[in-house]
């Protein structure tokens, strides 16, 4: 297998980038994004990647490196479809946001004002192997908790097993519901898929349409993310890149399937998943972050006011927890988020610089999991030099 990538890798020798690219010195082209990555795709560490570098009003860089399928020997294309999992988080609450916008949400109402099921949540006081104790909560779960990862819900509830797709929004809510809290809500910060997927559901009924149809007539389609979708077709299956693990070795990568989906991924029994069940592109995903950097308006279009934009990035969470924003981490003037499959989108509100990195990997073989850091060095070289 080294010996058919190390000659596809041959035949390959001319970097897209720099032909889509403004000319660069040769000193600036050999710094490049392209060049950056490519020793962890030679060392098998890494098979392949999309990156995009931007600012709030242009693509500055769009790389591919390595492969979607290294069996296979196919060349990672810079349109190649990703799941980019725990990243579906901040545009689900792009969603909700949307709605507090347009005053039909409040942010600090309970959530049982738009989902009655939470009005009977109880809470772990004492549990061990043999007993569990509960008691009512003190504070009712609100809006901003779910948002901020601050609910006490737990990452998932029994009901989503033995994948995370198989349950309709309606009925997961029940079961979050029906699952005792973890801590008395706003107090501790633990991740939770529950607490977006609620988010969900809240905008299911508050819209009066299914999630997944109010996110594609409400942001998808308006923004031009034309990729972006819980059920890649046939077409975009054919540029689905290939998940990764390394081998028991850790000196090779092995293929392997995405434990949280059923397959085929394609299927439409499988329920729209808002905490994690997005695919896309970078190029998707970068047009987001564009919206994100220019206060919630695209190409003319507003879709956030300035005023939902800035508690969506601004630090939520109480000193001693981790810094969250609604829906996005955030503090020390960046926002953004990461996927399961390594996947991540960062934007830097004072430099202006956008990073998307599009990866499928499910840990690294060798130094691989360097090469999101040899990424962002690379990208601030290349978005500095178009600032001189």
């Amino acid at each position: 297998m080294k010996l058919r990538i190390a000659l596809a890798l041959f035949l390959a020798t001319i970097p897209l980038s720099l032909l889509r690219a403004p000319a660069q010195d040769t000193a600036q082209a050999n710094k490049s994004i392209k060049a950056a990555l490519q020793p962890f795709v030679d060392s098998h560490s890494l098979a392949g990647a999309v990156t995009l570098v931007a600012d709030k009003d242009r693509v500055i860089s769009q790389e591919a490196v390595g492969f979607s399928d290294i069996v296979a020997m196919i060349l990672m294309p810079l349109d190649a479809i990703f799941w980019i999992a725990s990243m579906s988080k901040p545009i689900t609450a792009v969603g909700l946001m949307m709605l507090v916008d347009e005053g039909k949400v409040k942010l600090d109402d309970p959530i049982d004002k738009y989902l009655p099921e939470f009005r009977k949540q109880w809470l772990i006081v004492e549990k061990d192997t043999d007993h569990v104790v509960l008691k009512k909560p003190k504070t009712p779960i609100t809006v901003r908790h779910i948002l901020t990862h601050t609910s006490g819900m737990p990452f998932r509830s029994d009901l989503e097993e033995p994948t995370l797709d198989m349950v309709t929004l309606k009925d997961a809510i029940r079961s979050y519901a029906m699952t005792p809290l973890q801590s008395e809500p706003g107090t501790k910060h633990a991740y939770s898929n529950a607490g977006i997927n609620t988010a969900g559901r809240i905008i299911e009924v508050v819209s009066g349409m299914p999630y997944e149809d109010f996110m594609d007539k409400r942001l998808f389609i308006p923004l031009g993310m034309k990729d972006t979708t819980f059920w890649p077709n046939d077409e975009q299956l054919k540029r689905l890149a290939k998940a990764y693990s390394p081998n028991k070795e850790k000196n090779d990568l092995v293929e392997i399937k995405i434990s949280s989906l059923k397959y085929p991924l394609n299927d439409r029994k499988r329920q729209p998943m808002p905490a994690g069940g997005l695919f896309s592109t970078a190029k998707d995903v970068g047009i987001f972050c564009q919206m994100m950097l220019n206060n919630g308006t695209w190409n003319g279009k507003e879709y956030l006011t300035p005023a939902a934009v800035k508690e969506m990035t601004s630090r939520q969470t109480p000193e001693g927890l981790p810094s969250w924003g609604l829906g996005f981490t955030a503090g020390g003037g960046t926002f953004g988020h990461g996927g399961a499959l390594s996947t991540n989108m960062s934007i830097d509100t004072k430099t202006g610089m956008i990073t998307v990195f599009l990866v499928q990997h499910q840990g690294f073989a060798g130094n691989g999991g360097q090469s999101h850091g040899a990424f962002r060095k690379a990208a601030e070289e290349v978005f500095r030099s178009t600032r001189k």
